[in-house]
C-alpha cells in the first residue's frame, strides 16, 4: 500500500492507510496500546486493542522509542485526540529498524543536554520538530533568493574551491597538498565573481562552501560555512549594490513569513517582521560617534573596525531610532578592507564598502570593486602583495572590465538572525569549528 504522509491524513478519513515514521511515544496500558508516530510532516495517534491479537500486542510492547515503523490501519475521526482530531486503528506494524535502548540523546526529553553533546548526536537532535523547521525555513529562504535573482536576470555560477593563491589575504587560510605543490581551500569566490563580470555576464550569484582557518570559539564563527555571493556590473557606486541587497533581503523575509510565519511563531516564539526599505546607513565615522556617545570603548586591536559588542550597540541604536533591525555601516577605512575595494576619489583613505548588520550581527560584507588594472595593482602592492601570485586575477582587468560590485553573506548567520537563534551551530546542518570534524 502506498505511503500516506501524516499531514495528508485528514483527506483519507474512513480509509485504510499506511504511514511510515518513528515511534515517538508508547503508552502500554492494561487493555489498550497508544502509539505516537511521527514523520517529517507531523505526528498522529495510533491505537490497538490488545485482546484483538495478543501476538501483535506483544510485538508492540517490545517496541523502543525512535524505532522506524511501517503501520497500516483504519483512519477515523476522534475529536478528543489533540493531534489533529485523528486516530489510526492499527491493523499491522512492521519494524523497519528497531532503535537501541536507551537512546544516547532523547529528542523529546524535557531537558536537553548541552550543545556540544547534541552535536555528537546531531541526527537524533535534528529529529526535534524545532530543528526540522530551521532547515525547512532555510530551504524556503534559498528558494526565495533564487527567485529574486532569476527575476532580475542573474546567472548562477559554481567557482572552484581549490585555489593556487589566496582569494582574500594571507590569513585564515587552510593549506592542502595538491599533488606536488601547495593549494588553498577557497575563502571566497571573489576573484571568480569578478572574472564573470569581465566575461560580460553582468549579474551572477553563487551559494557554496567557504573555508576560514579562524581559531574562534564564539557562537557566530565557523571554519566552514555556506556563503551567498552576488556580483553586479555597470554600477555607479556601492549604493547600487546596497539598494539591490536590501530589496532582496526584504523579499526573502516576506516569502519566509508567508510560508512559515505562523509555525515559526508557535514553535520558536519569533514573529518574522519584514524589514522596511531602504535600510538606514551609517558611515564608519557616524557609527564611531554613536558608540562614543554611549561611552563604548573599542578594543585597541579593533581600530578602524567594530567589535561584536559595538555591533550589538549599533543594532540597538538603529532599532530605537529607525525602528529597523538592519543597518548598513558604510565607507570603511582602507586599513581593514582588502586591496580590491574601490576607494573614494575625494577621500582615498576610505573605501566604497559596507557591512550589513542584522539585529546587531554582521551578516554581509560588500563593496564596489576596483576595476582599473593600474589602480588595482598599486593597491595590492600597498597591501604587501606582489603581482605574481595574483597575476591570473589581474589579467581579468586587461581587456575591458566594467565597473562592478557585490557582496558576500553567510547563509548560516542569516538564518540565525531570521529565526532569533542564539548560536550559529543551531543554524548549521553539521558544524565545523577548530575542535570539531565529526560527525
Amino acid at each position: 500500500m502506498e505511503r500516506t504522509l501524516i499531514n495528508d491524513l485528514r483527506s483519507q478519513v474512513g480509509q485504510v492507510v499506511t504511514i511510515k515514521g518513528w515511534l515517538q511515544k508508547l503508552r502500554d496500558q492494561k487493555k489498550m496500546q497508544f502509539l505516537v508516530v511521527r514523520d517529517h510532516t507531523g505526528a498522529v495517534q495510533v491505537v490497538f486493542e490488545k485482546a484483538a491479537n495478543e501476538e501483535l500486542a506483544a510485538k508492540i510492547s517490545a517496541l523502543t522509542a525512535e524505532s522506524a515503523l511501517k503501520i497500516t490501519g483504519l483512519l477515523i475521526d476522534n475529536p478528543i485526540v489533540k493531534m489533529g482530531g485523528l486516530e489510526l486503528q492499527l491493523q499491522s506494524v512492521e519494524v523497519e529498524n528497531m532503535a537501541e535502548s536507551p537512546l544516547p540523546l532523547d529528542p523529546f526529553a524535557e531537558t536537553l543536554p548541552d550543545m556540544d553533546y547534541r552535536l555528537d548526536w546531531r541526527y537524533l537532535d535534528m529529529r526535534r520538530p524545532e530543528v526540522a523547521l530551521i532547515f525547512r525555513v532555510q530551504t524556503t529562504a534559498e528558494m526565495a533568493m533564487r527567485e529574486y535573482w532569476i527575476k532580475e536576470g542573474f546567472r548562477e555560477m559554481h567557482s572552484p574551491k581549490l585555489m593556487g593563491s589566496p582569494s582574500e589575504s594571507g590569513a585564515e587560510l587552510f593549506e592542502v597538498q595538491y599533488f606536488d605543490r601547495k593549494a588553498f581551500l577557497s575563502q571566497s569566490p571573489q576573484f571568480y565573481k569578478q572574472m564573470a563580470m569581465s566575461a560580460g555576464y553582468d549579474k551572477v550569484f553563487e551559494i557554496g562552501p567557504v573555508f576560514r582557518a579562524d581559531p574562534s570559539f564564539t557562537s557566530r564563527h565557523m571554519t566552514e560555512f555556506t556563503g551567498v555571493d552576488v556580483e553586479i556590473s555597470w554600477i555607479d557606486s556601492h549604493e547600487d549594490v546596497m539598494k539591490f541587497h536590501e530589496e532582496w533581503v526584504a523579499y526573502i523575509y516576506q516569502r519566509v513569513k508567508e510560508v512559515h510565519g505562523e509555525e515559526i511563531k508557535a514553535m520558536l516564539g519569533v514573529d518574522v517582521v519584514v524589514p522596511e526599505t531602504p535600510f538606514p546607513r551609517l558611515t564608519m565615522s557616524e557609527a564611531y560617534a554613536v558608540l562614543k556617545a554611549q561611552d563604548y570603548a573599542l578594543p585597541p586591536e579593533r581600530k578602524g573596525d567594530i567589535d561584536p559588542g559595538g555591533e550589538r550597540l549599533l543594532g540597538k541604536y538603529v532599532k530605537e531610532k529607525y525602528g529597523n533591525d538592519f543597518v548598513f555601516i558604510i565607507d570603511w577605512p582602507i586599513a581593514v578592507r582588502p586591496f580590491y575595494h574601490m576607494r573614494h576619489a575625494d577621500n582615498p583613505g576610505l573605501t566604497k564598502s559596507f557591512d550589513l548588520l542584522a539585529n546587531g550581527l554582521e551578516i554581509t560584507t560588500g563593496a564596489q570593486r576596483e576595476h582599473r588594472m593600474e589602480v588595482l595593482l598599486k593597491q595590492a602592492v600597498e597591501k604587501g602583495l606582489t603581482a605574481e601570485p595574483i597575476q591570473f586575477y589581474l589579467d581579468f582587468f586587461k581587456y575591458g572590465c566594467p565597473p562592478h560590485g557585490g557582496f558576500g553573506m553567510g547563509l548560516n548567520r542569516f538564518v540565525m538572525v531570521l529565526l532569533g537563534l542564539n548560536n550559529i551551530r543551531e543554524a548549521t546542518y553539521l558544524f565545523r569549528g577548530p575542535n570539531r570534524l565529526s560527525p
